[in-house]
């Protein structure tokens, strides 16, 4: 009786167990099944091999995060090959990119699906993945995102190439997303890759938080991706769900393959995840 009553909560929803809720970004580095200099792939990415899937599906298993946004993925083909579709259920982005956002919901937990935030799609860049998850009593928005590389710590007043002008053009949509989220009264996390660092004198962020303020589970660290480095993967809690964030949980998942060469196999970015205490 015991061993079923242990097997039973292990396969219960988190919803109906009032717990922890583990949420993560991981942008996975041009992840896609088409083959070599296949159209829309650039001529130096070299498509992974079923041994790069598998080592990518083990280091997801240990991850075991609840929800995983995902970044610069070829649609859904591509991302169950590192979420098994039995254990996870897969949202893309309609975009007609090889690099899109989506996100992964472990089975048992349940989702509406949003539009996307296409306003930040402009200039042929990536939209935002939108979705609600039911937990019990209580609704999270989620947003996934991944913004225009190329400024990452430019201060955007004086912002004048074209990288940090379409990311300083992506601030206004994601403010106004945000600041509907906060009229709702919606607990609400955006995550992704940011490629910017958002130091505290970020004009970037401070632009965001204009619009609601923003508990960013990143701040005053650096990553140890690759070796330390300043974040660009971001997590940032809004409304209720700022207080749901619980202090110190912020994880990076390494990978034990440390050789550089590994960037290509794997990924240049690696896991990020916060967990949330999720009121019943």
């Amino acid at each position: 009786m015991k061993t079923a009553l242990i097997l039973l909560a292990l396969l219960a929803p988190l919803s109906a167990l009032g717990a922890e809720l583990k949420i993560a970004t991981w942008n996975l580095n041009w992840l896609t099944t088409r083959p070599e200099g296949a159209p829309g792939l650039p001529a130096d990415v070299k498509p992974r091999s079923d041994a790069d899937f598998a080592l990518l599906a083990g280091y997801a298993k240990d991850l075991n995060a609840d929800v995983v946004a995902i970044e610069e993925v070829d649609g859904f083909q591509a991302a169950s090959k590192v979420f098994p579709r039995d254990l996870y259920s897969i949202h893309m982005t309609r975009d007609h990119v090889v690099q899109r956002v989506g996100i992964a919901v472990r089975r048992g937990l349940h989702y509406d699906i949003n539009p996307d935030l296409t306003a930040l799609s402009d200039h042929y860049l990536r939209s935002g993945a939108d979705i609600t998850l039911h937990l019990g009593a209580s609704r999270l928005r989620i947003l996934a995102v991944h913004l225009k590389k190329g400024c990452r710590d430019i201060p955007m007043p004086r912002a004048v190439s074209r990288s940090c002008t379409e990311l300083r053009a992506q601030i206004g949509p994601l403010a106004d997303w945000i600041a509907a989220r906060a009229a709702e009264g919606t607990p609400f996390i955006v995550l992704g890759d940011f490629n910017r660092w958002m130091d505290d004198s970020d004009t970037f962020l401070a632009g965001l938080r204009q619009a609601a303020p923003l508990n960013r589970a990143t701040e005053g660290r650096s990553s140890p991706c690759w070796g330390r480095e300043n974040f660009i993967d971001h997590i940032l809690a809004g409304g209720p769900a700022s207080a749901w964030m619980r202090p110190d949980s912020l994880r990076v998942l390494t990978y034990r393959e440390t050789d550089h060469a590994w960037q290509d196999r794997l990924s240049d970015h690696c896991p990020v995840s916060v967990r949330l205490e999720v009121p019943e």
